[in-house]
């Protein structure tokens, strides 16, 4: 293994993983954007509201992330209204096709999966927000959406992590981030294990720190459970639950 080589490597592939960072956290923040009304409109809105959801969601759940990527990159460009439009100069740029793709993959996944934390939100909570004459969104604004976040939250880790894997895929359309930067050095050095085996480790590095910070807000957003566990109190010679 030449070591050597690694070393030399991690700048240029920092700045790839600058890139794979930037792409992650565009694409994650429009896609939740778009996935909180998704989620919503799933289970309130009318009939036809909902199936053109369903659709939507089953088509990004239902085919390669690299065909989606495919098809904005280069199956857009192929309209000539999409050419005259205002959106041209940003369509055509790689970057751009890049977070559109992503964002709208991943909106599909947690739009799913706040659809099912709405869904599990005990329905106690909800009669209570009704009772205090709470209107619908007002419920959803205090009640149900924070509650279904602390549901939600585990599996969206699992989604983040997963987008963090996808950006990869964009070094199929020229864009340099860590994994397009180390086929470009492995292309010059021939030494794909050691590129690799480092890209690897960054990536790795990157999905710890991510789990990490999740977990600890799931733990944070969950204080007031902890809070209601039963303490011990000693009363005479006996331990009794508090």
């Amino acid at each position: 293994m030449n070591t050597a080589l690694m070393i030399e490597s991690i700048p240029a592939l920092l700045r790839g993983t600058w890139l794979s960072i930037q792409l992650l956290s565009a694409s994650l923040l429009f896609g939740l954007l778009l996935a909180v009304p998704l989620a919503i409109a799933r289970l309130e809105a009318p009939r036809p509201v909902r199936a053109a959801v369903a659709f939507y969601i089953s088509f990004f759940r239902g085919t390669p992330l690299l065909v989606q990527i495919f098809l904005v990159y280069y199956g857009v460009a192929q309209f000539e209204f999409v050419r005259d439009s205002a959106l041209w100069p940003y369509i055509r740029e790689a970057w751009f096709c890049a977070v559109l793709t992503f964002s709208l993959h991943t909106a599909a996944y947690t739009a799913n999966i706040l659809r099912g934390a709405i869904s599990a939100v005990p329905a106690g909570e909800i009669e209570a927000a009704r009772a205090f004459g709470m209107s619908r969104s007002l419920a959803y604004r205090i009640i149900i959406l924070p509650r279904a976040v602390r549901l939600a939250l585990p599996a969206y880790t699992n989604e983040v992590v997963s987008m963090l894997k996808a950006t990869s895929l964009a070094s199929t359309i020229t864009i340099m981030e860590l994994t397009g930067t180390a086929n470009t050095i492995v292309a010059r050095t021939f030494a794909p294990y050691e590129l690799f085996v480092t890209a690897a480790a960054i990536y790795l590095l990157i999905t710890t720190v991510l789990t990490a910070a999740l977990r600890a807000l799931e733990y944070r957003l969950a204080r007031h459970q902890r809070d209601l566990r039963p303490s011990a109190v000693i009363v005479g010679d006996q331990h009794v639950e508090a």
